[in-house]
């Protein structure tokens, strides 16, 4: 179960290494563009506001990666929790599909931890 968690945790990190990528650099580009199912205009005057979106995406990534690699578990504990409330929020907020693409993971990442007994090594 441990490395099910692992995987699990680590796959959410790298979603949200993911979103900054799209936030931060591609917003603007095709594959923003589709993805966000925006248009040029609307994708260039909110292009701010999704780099400070895609910056704090990062922060999390961080987060659970500092938990992973310093083997402090409290922390990637702490980060998944921030990211299924930042998905909660998002679903309500913005579009119900981010929470089955952010939140998901999270949860089900945190549930691998609490059945491996709240151990990631």
């Amino acid at each position: 179960m441990i490395w099910i968690a692992l995987s699990l945790t680590l796959l959410v990190a790298l979603l949200h290494v993911y979103f900054l990528v799209l936030e931060m650099f591609l917003w603007t580009r095709p594959l923003g563009l589709r993805t966000f199912r925006n248009t040029p205009e609307k994708a260039e005057a909110t292009r701010v506001l999704a780099a400070n979106q895609g910056l704090y995406n990062g922060f999390l990534a961080a987060g659970i990666l500092y938990g992973l690699l310093g083997h402090h578990v409290e922390i990637a504990i702490f980060s998944l929790a921030c990211v299924v409330v930042a998905g909660c929020y998002g679903a309500w907020s913005v579009n119900k599909r981010i929470f089955f693409i952010q939140a998901v993971p999270a949860l089900l990442a945190l549930a691998a931890i609490w059945r491996a007994g709240g151990s990631l090594y």
